[in-house]
């Protein structure tokens, strides 16, 4: 069932008339600023300001009841078109030398240097390009909208906080003030917010990823490099036993690629011109280029050439937990959400067109799987498409088979009735996909995995199999990858579940407490047991009290705890602590 989107665009209209809201307050209270930009984000808005004295977060407040007062004058919000001279000249007479610039740049070089978040509308009328403003009161700004009707309309809001922005992005340019807000229609919607961001606080997987000892990271080894510790290890080993388990029950073989290869393949695969940016500078070896391995395909396509394949032979289902390596921007790094060094959870199918369907639709039921078991309720399949004006530059010039492979995961979307929305010009350069956002128990939203078709890279690599009228045929390749990334994955397992994992997935699940130093051989004797078992068990030997050593594994979040003392030792029974 596909999404609509008609609430959602309400509420990114209103978002836009509160960074329009921001902006006339910030007019007022700091006449002789010039402005940026001031689009739409995620929950709010924000508006950068290369201001006539400093602003802090001190001075929210004030900001905050002049925009009030603003709202509750119910000014509407007017739009009128001009030319662009005219416009310019409007921008000149107000001393907005950064809106200029933005025309003076659509004037030069039309729409290819002006983009989605510089708010500029453009239209044509006979023959001239015309340019949309919006006035509210004496406030006036460039911008496409649409808006709300008027400032009486627009919700609750909340400044957020301040940060630098660079204006257009380029550290050579101005740094400007950008000041971020939150906006929602009611209270109750702002409220439920700002608390998720509280409970967000305390799960966030950075901290918690040092307080449970999962992960550190080491300048010596290098950003976005992730160090797993022995509790992390675990969670590693659990979610890598789920998914062989899983994928051996559905009929996958396992394979094992290097970590570098050579830099025709990836020019074969496409890689190179499309993808370099975001893999690691080359190496020279022997006066070969090597490239650090961005992507497990590449090395699964020589695996599928190196024997002849029949008809008989497909579906052929590869996986591999690969280690990949992509050269994140320094400013992107975040926790395990963003690295450098990512284990994927990756195989890639190669099956006719006829066995498309029934392939892609069993992937997305093992999603589902997934889901139910560690409790994701709330997600949505981002069905990216091509856009046919960029064949030959973004995408790969086959409009034909672009055409045929998206109605094909269209069918399979709507057949299984699994919600989707459709998202033009986001898919792969190879073919369209699906990107899986789902949201943690306290309603954050992540970008979890991929389900991706590619009917263009095969045929670089001249894949073919033999089908049932003895002819070559080039097969199709579903890449998917589930469980995503180990550090994504656990990222979000760890924000999910607030640290306290489900036991078969805890770190360590039993911790046996001595009561004194008599009581530490039992307690080891059990331990051993325990971990003969297949359980999970430590010790602690520490010289603290009972009530210690309780609170300890308590924040180490260990599901149980199991204390033995003189009277357990006598009576042969446990006191288990929960």
């Amino acid at each position: 069932m596909k999404i609509k989107h008609s609430s959602t665009d309400s509420v990114e209209m209103m978002r836009h008339s509160t960074a329009h809201l921001l902006a006339a307050a910030l007019m007022k209270l700091y006449p002789g600023s010039k402005l940026g930009v001031g689009p739409v984000v995620e929950n709010g808005f924000y508006y950068d300001i290369d201001s006539t004295s400093p602003i802090s977060p001190e001075d929210f407040p004030t900001i905050e009841k002049e925009m009030l007062s603003l709202k509750k004058m119910n000014i509407p919000f007017i739009r009128e078109e001009m030319t662009i001279t005219d416009a310019k000249k409007l921008m000149g007479e107000l001393g907005q030398d950064y809106k200029i610039e933005l025309l003076n740049d659509l004037e030069t070089y039309g729409t290819t240097r002006v983009s989605e978040q510089d708010e500029i509308g453009v239209s044509s009328q006979g023959g001239e390009a015309m340019i949309s403003i919006y006035r509210t009161g004496d406030f006036v700004d460039l911008c496409r909208g649409p808006h709300v009707d008027t400032t009486k309309d627009i919700g609750v809001f909340k400044l957020k906080s301040i940060a630098g922005a660079y204006w257009r992005g380029d550290e050579k340019n101005p740094q400007l003030t950008r000041i971020y807000g939150y906006a929602f229609d009611t209270s109750d919607d702002l409220n439920a917010h700002l608390k998720m961001l509280v409970e967000a606080e305390k799960r966030d997987h950075r901290k918690l990823g040092k307080e449970l000892d999962i992960f550190v990271f080491d300048d010596d080894v290098g950003q976005g490099l992730p160090l797993w510790l022995p509790n992390g290890a675990v969670i590693i080993e659990e979610l890598e036993k789920l998914a062989k388990d899983t994928e051996y029950d559905a009929g996958y073989c396992r394979v094992r690629t290097p970590h570098i290869a050579k830099e025709s393949m990836y020019r074969t695969s496409g890689h190179l011109p499309y993808y370099k940016d975001s893999m690691f500078p080359p190496m020279n070896v022997d006066g070969t280029n090597y490239y650090l391995k961005a992507m497990n395909c590449p090395h699964h396509h020589k695996i599928f050439s190196s024997s002849p394949k029949s008809y008989r032979d497909l579906p052929l289902r590869m996986a591999e937990y690969g280690t990949c390596y992509r050269y994140e921007q320094s400013g992107e790094l975040f926790g395990l959400m963003r690295v450098r060094s990512l284990q994927m959870n990756d195989a890639h199918i190669y099956c006719t067109r006829e066995q498309f369907g029934d392939e892609f639709r069993a992937v997305n039921a093992m999603y589902l799987k997934y889901f139910a078991l560690f409790g994701i309720k709330k997600y949505v399949m981002r069905f990216s498409t091509h856009d046919p004006s960029k064949l030959g530059d973004k995408y790969v010039d086959e409009p034909e088979l672009w055409k045929q492979t998206e109605c094909m995961v269209r069918d399979v979307l709507i057949e299984s009735n699994i919600p989707y929305e459709e998202v033009p010009n986001e898919a792969a350069f190879y073919g369209p996909k699906i990107d899986v956002e789902v949201w943690s128990a306290i309603g954050r939203e992540f970008t979890l995995a991929t389900n991706q078709v590619d009917f263009a890279v095969p045929r670089r690599f001249g894949l073919t199999f033999t089908n049932d009228r003895g002819e070559p045929e080039t097969p199709l390749c579903i890449h998917r990858a589930p469980l995503s990334t180990h550090e994504r994955f656990i990222g979000f397992l760890i924000e999910h579940f607030a640290g306290r994992f489900p036991l078969w997935l805890a770190p360590i699940q039993v911790s046996v407490i001595p009561v004194g130093l008599t009581h530490q051989e039992a307690s080891r004797n059990l331990s051993d047991t325990l971990r003969s078992a297949g359980i999970r068990s430590e010790v602690d030997m520490s010289n603290e009290t009972v009530g210690k050593k309780i609170r300890s594994a308590e924040k180490l979040k260990i599901p149980y705890m199991i204390v033995l003392g003189d009277k357990e030792q006598e009576s042969g029974t446990l006191s288990i602590r929960a």
